[in-house]
């Protein structure tokens, strides 16, 4: 028997490109680890197929809150779940996602499964809840879009069954049916499609996208940074015109003496009340580009994360799984060839002798399962990686949703600046003109010195 070494260290806004006379997505190239340029014969079924757009529109799953219900001892959560493929509409708890998981990694468990978000601790809040709320969201539909998964029957179950109990009728369609490797077809020839330097090209990508996964968490924080600027900017601005209302509103009597019987003061006061409209305006553009950039960017940046961070723990997973209980089934039958010459040395008793031939077989057969499961788990490693590279141009959609946010944000806040301007002129006409409003830089520098 061969030995191994592990060699691992251990819903949808599209921006299509400009020109539409193509459209198809633009492929982000990565070199010679492009799994595509991995040289195969035509026809292999290790190849996917897939394009971002086509795994996109395979479903759109929404999630969405249900207003809290009272439990016997506490509060719980719920969701609608509703899948646009199958048309359906559900309500489903944070546990029955967590079963629906569990079952997953059951019958696929050499495939990317998304992590779910943590539990619920004691005192949960608003922020936390729809947190979660997005994370489930981003989980279902990796799920959704994922091609094995998105054929199997858990998954039609977990997104159209109505009934009561739903986690039970999870674990029941679960029992009696193995795992991915004892109902594919090409699980035991599975060695036949990889390439020879499947290792290498593993080490090599498994390095690749833990790079793309520390690149992509910082953008991530600094587009949260960005869009939670643009919230707070929001909530600057309505203070600043509530603040100059409060000025217009005051009714402190002034004696005349300060104001040389001037009505300078009264005008002001009455030009300033109605600038809160106008400063309102601007903090509603504000929130409405920094919500947008939550959703289109930010949440675009976790979505990958959460594809990268799948992974990851897969590449842990055959590491720690597979390829461990290969190399101890090895060592087992190692041991055992080593008794079954000591016993022919020894002269043993013939029946010593049939019984521990009998378990030798045993644990060949053993280890050619697992030697079978190790070049399985290899196979649907390569179509993972596969599978992270067909979501790399989703970048391009991050970009352009970023830009384009940015520009209408602008857009429509410069609009609200430019019709404030004009009344902004009253603040400076006085009985005597004796005041006038301050010049723009450019008109500044015209001006003889």
């Amino acid at each position: 028997m061969p030995s191994w070494q592990a060699v691992f260290e251990g819903d949808s806004t599209i921006y299509t490109p400009a020109n539409k006379c193509s459209p198809a997505l633009p492929v982000i190239e990565w070199g010679d680890l492009n799994p595509r340029s991995m040289q195969m014969p035509q026809g292999n079924p290790l190849l996917l197929p897939y394009t971002l757009q086509e795994l996109l529109a395979r479903d759109s799953v929404h999630v969405e809150l249900i207003p809290e219900k009272k439990g016997l001892f506490l509060k719980h959560v719920e969701y609608e779940v509703s899948s646009q493929r199958f048309k359906t509409s559900v309500c489903r708890r944070y546990n029955d996602f967590v079963v629906f998981h569990e079952m997953l990694l059951h019958r696929f468990p050499y495939r990317m499964v998304p992590a779910l978000p943590p539990k619920r601790v004691l005192g949960a809040d608003r922020e936390f809840i729809e947190g979660r709320r997005r994370a489930l969201k981003r989980f279902i539909n990796l799920v959704a879009r994922h091609p094995p998964f998105s054929e199997d029957a858990t998954l039609k179950l977990f997104l159209s069954f109505s009934g009561p109990d739903v986690q039970n009728r999870l674990r029941e369609a679960a029992q009696g049916v193995g795992d991915e490797f004892l109902n594919c077809k090409l699980a035991t020839r599975a060695k036949d499609f990889l390439p020879t330097d499947i290792q290498t090209q593993f080490a090599m990508s498994r390095e690749l996208i833990r790079n793309l996964y520390n690149s992509f968490y910082k953008l991530r924080d600094r587009a949260e940074r960005i869009a939670s600027r643009a919230i707070d900017n929001a909530a600057d601005l309505l203070i600043f015109g509530k603040e100059l209302s409060a000025l217009g509103s005051d009714t402190t009597p002034l004696p005349s003496w300060a104001t040389l019987h001037l009505s300078t003061w009264a005008s002001l006061k009455q030009a300033l009340k109605g600038l809160s409209v106008e400063f309102a305006v601007l903090a509603d553009k504000a929130v409405q580009q920094g919500k947008q950039e939550e959703n289109d960017v930010v949440e675009k940046l976790n979505l990958f994360l959460d594809l990268l961070q799948a992974y990851k723990d897969l590449c842990e997973r055959h590491e720690k799984g597979v390829l461990h209980k290969h190399q101890r089934a090895l060592h087992k039958y190692g041991l055992m060839k080593r008794q079954m010459m000591s016993a022919a040395v020894q002269n043993c008793e013939p029946e010593s002798v049939e019984q521990l031939e009998s378990r030798i077989v045993e644990q060949e057969n053993v280890i050619q399962t697992m030697e079978l499961r190790n070049y399985f788990s290899l196979y649907c490693l390569h179509q993972e990686t596969q599978l992270v590279h067909v979501y790399l141009p989703l970048t391009s959609h991050i970009l352009g949703a970023f830009v384009n946010s940015q520009i209408q944000g602008h857009k429509e806040m410069s609009k609200v600046w430019n019709d404030l301007k004009p009344k902004l002129s009253c603040l400076f006409a006085g009985p005597h003109s004796a005041l006038t409003p301050p010049r723009s830089p450019a008109e500044d520098s015209l001006c003889p010195r």
